[in-house]
């Protein structure tokens, strides 16, 4: 039996990460039992289950450690596609993640696993496909990027783009891109690397009728980078807007919302967004025996609506 660790996840993020830009070599980890390490980044919610998936096929990626799965997930509405992700099968986190986190200043929780508000954003998308059509659409900070192949294949939308920070995730993207191009009919989809903090390219600024996010506003060292992509990337039109799908996590959020303002933004939050959503939030919030680590304030998105 493993010995148990009281090392908070945390502090073993970034002792790895230290010593991932030190070069050490992953012999450097063997004083971490194994169960130490597995708890790096695991989510202790393990999600709505609004869209379920199960894995299909998986192998060793060639350019890791890890074995990658392609799943497949079965949209709850008839007549609907089949979405398959390419995913990483471990909820973990190499040291090569951490370089790249370091060298491009982004985090890797988008490789970790499909978190919950992603569940929630891609049903909301699915539910409400009639927001999206013949509108031009991109995710932000998309991981997997489940929410935006799911705006592609059923809501007619003109374009979408699925972005993410990480370029390891952004080459998971656009696999999962390709595998399912039969799905997205007339609609243009496209992966792209795009980190907040930089000049966003003339090319994109102020061309989207909607942004959709999932989770993004963990990190408040990124809120007004963020705060300023979505104010860029929203068409001046008068219609355009933002949707964020995002749990308080402590006081990250209103930190988050106070940027928000301060670029000259407006925005409302809508706690009831979906009964369906509403129902399983309620269940386990009740002592749903399926999810006993439940916290309302870490694990229910609350959905923000973001306009100009």
């Amino acid at each position: 039996m493993e010995a148990k660790t009281n090392t908070k996840p945390s502090s073993l993020r970034w002792a790895i990460l230290r010593q991932a830009l030190l070069r050490k070599t992953r012999e450097s980890l063997d004083n971490q039992s194994p169960s130490a390490i597995k708890s790096i980044s695991r989510k202790t919610h393990q999600g709505f289950n609004l869209i379920p998936g199960q894995g299909v096929e998986d192998h060793v990626n060639e350019e890791s450690n890890f074995r990658d799965v392609c799943m497949c997930y079965t949209l709850p509405v008839d007549g609907s596609p089949k979405i398959f992700v390419k995913q990483r099968v471990n909820n973990g986190a190499d040291l090569s993640d951490f370089e790249v986190s370091d060298r491009y200043n982004v985090d890797n929780t988008g490789l970790v696993c499909q978190w919950p508000s992603e569940d929630v954003l891609a049903y909301f998308c699915l539910s409400h496909a009639d927001m999206f059509r013949s509108k031009r659409v991109i995710e932000l900070g998309s991981g997997y990027g489940l929410a935006g192949l799911v705006i592609a294949a059923t809501t007619e939308a003109s374009e979408v783009v699925i972005s993410d920070g990480n370029p390891v995730v952004v080459d998971y993207i656009q696999h999962s891109i390709e595998d399912n191009s039969k799905a997205f009919g007339n609609t243009k989809v496209k992966a792209l690397t795009l980190h907040w903090d930089e000049e966003v390219t003339y090319n994109i600024s102020n061309t989207f009728d909607v942004i959709v996010a999932s989770d993004c506003t963990f990190f408040k060292e990124f809120h007004n980078a963020l705060a300023c992509t979505v104010k860029l990337l929203l068409k001046n039109d008068g219609c355009s807007e933002a949707i964020f799908f995002c749990p308080k996590r402590g006081d990250s959020l209103d930190k988050f919302l106070e940027k928000i303002e301060e670029n000259g933004l407006h925005f409302s939050i809508t706690e009831n967004y979906d009964s369906e959503v509403w129902k399983r939030h309620q269940g386990f919030m009740t002592g749903d025996d399926t999810c006993p680590s439940y916290d309302k304030h870490h694990c229910y998105p609350l959905m923000v609506r973001i306009t100009l």
